[in-house]
């Protein structure tokens, strides 16, 4: 079992970012402007540029060095969920047009849609190419296969996900709280859910062990997409990195949804008509705040996120095998990522 002094996060992160650049290397010369760009896009180009927080990795092996006491046969894994989450990201720049992701351009700004889509479509293939090496590592190929598994069903609960999301997104009507959490369920907690799960399935057979390592995982990830939309209307930009201005780009985030449920008549027209239109002004803007304020949906959003943050505590005490340093560890990320 890991102690105290065992657990260093910084080189969890750096372990996980050298078994990357060995899979992002170049094949050849004449590919290297392909690997350059994936490169550029996990920050791994040398620029000193932010990549993240490498939450998921992390997460991952973390549930792993919590079961088997040590992390390093894990890293295959938790360099896939990282790749497969980028390849993600590359996708959602472009088909929401974001032109900056973590302070600088997007890649798609910077080498156009078609190079970036094949950026996306190479850091899906290298997440899988990842997971082979777990079997050089000594792990059955039972394990292997059914890692895959979870992976490629996640991939697809991502995609799912997404196009709810989209859909939502060019709708003029707003979604139900029900439909939400489907969403996010999909979108956001699912990959969460699979990062944690696939350590604790490499590190044990025990089933229930496993399922409780997932459903961890899997209120651990609503917590974090629900935090993140108080954030994206109230949080202040040093804490997200943006600007919070979910309602200026007409995001259906929980805070509208659940004042849309909740409000009176008028108010609810008022939000729907709001939404409605492409483009709204700071005056506007200010309107949709306000009409959230008076429904209680900031409040109920807060609460949502401790709920669900709870949960995820309740759940990794219920495993009943981690040592107290991983737990603590734990605990200590999702207690500074969920600000709720």
């Amino acid at each position: 079992m890991t102690t105290s002094t065992d657990i260093d996060l910084d080189l969890l992160i750096a372990d996980t970012e050298a078994e990357i650049l060995r899979l992002v290397a170049d094949r050849d010369p004449s590919t290297h402007g392909l690997y350059e760009m994936v490169r550029y896009h996990l920050a791994l180009d040398g620029s000193g540029a932010s990549g993240g927080k490498r939450i998921r990795p992390l997460l991952g092996l973390l549930a792993y060095a919590s079961i088997a006491g040590e992390h390093a046969r894990a890293l295959p894994g938790a360099a896939a969920v990282e790749l497969g989450h980028n390849f993600s990201l590359v996708h959602d720049d472009i088909e929401d047009g974001d032109v900056e992701r973590r302070h600088r351009p997007t890649l798609w700004t910077v080498h156009g849609i078609p190079q970036a889509i094949n950026t996306g479509d190479t850091l899906f293939s290298l997440s899988r190419i990842a997971l082979h090496r777990l079997s050089d590592l000594g792990f059955s190929d039972a394990k292997v296969l059914r890692l895959m598994r979870l992976f490629d069903e996640t991939c697809l609960a991502l995609c799912e996900g997404q196009y709810l999301d989209i859909a939502a997104s060019v709708s003029n009507e707003l979604m139900t709280v029900e439909g939400y959490f489907d969403m996010i369920g999909r979108k956001t907690a699912a990959l969460i859910a699979a990062s944690i799960e696939a350590g604790a399935l490499l590190a044990t057979d025990d089933e229930t062990v496993i399922a409780r390592y997932r459903g961890f995982g899997w209120a651990l990830g609503l917590a974090f997409q629900v935090n993140d939309d108080l954030l994206g209307i109230w949080g202040a930009e040093r804490a997200t990195g943006k600007e919070a201005s979910d309602v200026a780009h007409r995001k259906q985030t929980l805070p509208v949804i659940y004042a849309h449920e909740t409000a009176g008549p008028e108010d609810r027209a008022r939000l729907q008509a709001l939404y409605a239109a492409p483009d709204r002004t700071p005056a506007e803007v200010a309107e949709v705040v306000a009409i959230l304020e008076r429904t209680g949906a900031r409040e109920y959003t807060r609460e949502q996120a401790r709920r669900y943050r709870d949960e995820a505590l309740a759940e990794l005490d219920g495993a009943g095998v981690l040592g107290a340093a991983a737990r603590t560890r734990l605990e200590q990320i999702i207690v500074s990522a969920i600000t709720a």
